[in-house]
């Protein structure tokens, strides 16, 4: 049975969470009370010494690290159409892994933290700079395509969602990004789609 550790709020602990049932696998949810500190606590340190969520276990692989997850899933159950083995088509996949893990950090992500949690050690005026810069190249990006590679779900799609349809909680207005908002449209539209709190 795959157990995953995360946070109903962590966008980072959604997409695993979306991902594992866009595959229809049976998993258990277990809750990381993250404003409790259950994330520092030794029991769960002693599972992910990183202190982080989500973290996922699969009979005797832990893994923690959201993207590394989507590639464990994707590679184990999900086959080349969520990530393809070709070098070109793979290099496409892991770049938006990497934008992921880089500016939709630094901007959506990071707007999130500061104005929903309050997390005051954050530039927010360059986390709203950040936000506009992917933004922009996201839109542009989308409007010639469906998805984000191949004109099919793969998991940059999975991988890139959850920040950037947060980014209103951040106090981003999507509004002038039209097709950023047809393509979370579309992801909501997916087969056994699971919503989140403020998407």
């Amino acid at each position: 049975m795959i157990k995953l550790y995360g946070h109903e709020m962590s966008g980072n602990s959604y997409k695993v969470r979306l991902f594992l049932e866009l595959l229809n696998l049976e998993y258990e949810w277990v809750k990381v009370d993250l404003m409790k500190g259950e994330h520092k606590s030794p029991e769960y340190l002693a599972l992910n010494p990183f202190g982080q969520v989500p973290l996922l276990v699969d009979n005797d692989t832990k893994l923690a690290d959201a993207q590394a997850i989507l590639v464990y899933l994707a590679r184990q159950y999900g086959g080349e159409e969520w990530l393809p083995l070709d070098a070109l088509s793979l290099a496409q996949v892991v770049r938006w892994l990497s934008t992921t893990a880089g500016e939709v950090r630094q901007g959506p992500e990071n707007a999130r933290l500061y104005h929903l949690f309050g997390a005051t050690s954050i530039n927010i005026d360059r986390a709203h700079q950040k936000a506009e810069l992917i933004l922009i190249q996201l839109d542009k990006h989308l409007s010639t395509r469906t998805w984000l590679e191949f004109e099919r779900t793969t998991i940059a799609d999975i991988a890139v969602f959850p920040y950037i349809a947060l980014a209103p909680d951040g106090k981003i207005d999507l509004t002038p990004y039209p097709n950023v908002l047809a393509w979370i449209d579309r992801v909501k539209q997916l087969p056994s789609y699971t919503p989140m709190a403020g998407i």
